[in-house]
């Protein structure tokens, strides 16, 4: 171990090893309390494969580590020689994680959902507003001191305002976007997704009950069976599904060209949903096409281009990133691994409440291979 890690209650008798630190101290205490000797790396770069595996050597309960990390076969082999009994993955996506090769070691795979859903659907607003209205081009321009006065068409953007959304992906935060954008700014939906999503429609149609008794403008929300008809009458799209092959590069050239000329991209995702490289070309060539990135396709690194173009704006994959919501993320990894390590039942259900206190429910909240692995499940 280096000058990067950390010992807490070196007396435990579980062994974790935790790859980054984490905010807040509930989470520590959790393990604590279940007599666990925690090590955390300190350092802020990403750890190589190597650096882990020498971080678990010879004996090691469980893990907690990040999503840039690519937990492989051969990461989970070797927690499995070093007694490992789980890993918890600090995010609610754990498409860095190889799921079969856990669970072919017997290992339990949990992450962290339930309380990242509005935070990162409040920062995809963010994105798609400060793209549309050009927020970041007007910060540049006052902060080089060229604003003059006011002026007719000094920065016109894009009124959003019963407009079209499209969003791509209605699981918790896709769902909870939509909700924001209907809600808060009275727009139609459309809405690409393998499944219907029948409460989220039926929330739309109350909404619109609601404006039309009102006397105002009424809304629509429909499920499209062709991807290319979202992409032709949104005037915003979001980007919200799980990554994997169908969804690699789902946002190509092809698809791009399909869209207005005027229309708002939002990516709060995961980077390779989009190919970055023909994003960056189709952005230049269209300059009143905007687009709010939080994730990249070969992150941290961007693709060539992308930082000069003036009608994108980038921040640096914040979408979880208020505190009580990356507190809650490190609570519930540690109680994936003091579930598993000391034979609780996973938990099932969504809501995620009742393991954010001190007091929580004798269970593990979030375990995504537990039937595969026949694990108990307790329910609410």
């Amino acid at each position: 171990m280096t000058e990067h890690w950390k010992t807490l209650s070196a007396s435990g008798e579980h062994r974790v090893v935790v790859t980054k630190s984490l905010p807040g101290q509930l989470w520590l205490e959790v393990l604590q309390d279940a007599d666990c000797r925690v090590e955390v790396c300190h350092s802020r770069t990403v750890l190589t494969g190597k650096e882990i595996r020498d971080a678990i050597g010879d004996r090691c309960a469980g893990v907690i580590g990040q999503l840039t990390e690519p937990w492989d076969a051969e990461l989970f082999s070797r927690l499995a020689e070093a007694g490992g009994k789980v890993y918890s993955n600090y995010a609610v996506g754990y498409d860095n994680v190889d799921v079969d090769a856990a669970t072919r070691q017997g290992i339990a795979v949990g992450n962290t959902p339930g309380v990242l859903t509005e935070t990162t659907a409040e920062l995809a607003v963010a994105l798609t507003f400060a793209a549309a209205r050009r927020v970041v081009e007007a910060d540049r321009f006052m902060r080089k001191e060229q604003y003059r006065g006011w002026l007719p068409d000094l920065f016109l953007g894009e009124l959003l305002w019963n407009k079209t959304v499209g969003v791509i992906g209605t699981g918790r935060i896709g769902s909870a976007y939509a909700r924001m954008m209907v809600e808060g700014h009275h727009m139609n939906l459309l809405y690409y997704d393998p499944s219907p999503n029948p409460s989220l429609e039926a929330a739309v149609r109350e909404f619109d009950r609601y404006l039309r008794s009102g006397g105002e403008q009424g809304i629509f929300c429909r499920r499209v069976e062709a991807l290319e008809e979202l992409l032709r009458e949104a005037d915003v799209i979001s980007l919200h599904p799980a990554l994997n092959e169908q969804t690699r590069h789902l946002m190509g050239a092809r698809e791009l060209t399909m869209m207005k000329e005027n229309a708002v991209l939002v990516n709060v995702s995961r980077g390779p949903v989009i190919d970055e490289a023909a994003l960056v070309q189709h952005c230049a060539t269209h300059p009143e096409f905007r687009v709010g990135l939080d994730v990249y396709e070969q992150e941290p690194d961007m693709a060539s281009g992308l930082s000069e173009l003036e009608n994108v704006v980038l921040a640096p994959h914040i979408g979880s990133a208020t505190r009580w919501t990356r507190q809650g993320m490190a609570v519930l990894a540690a109680r994936n691994i003091v579930g598993v390590l000391l034979k609780y039942p996973a938990w099932d259900g969504d809501d995620m409440r009742p393991f954010l206190s001190p007091e929580s429910p004798s269970a593990a909240p979030s375990l995504v291979n537990r039937r595969t692995l026949n694990w108990p499940v307790t329910g609410q």
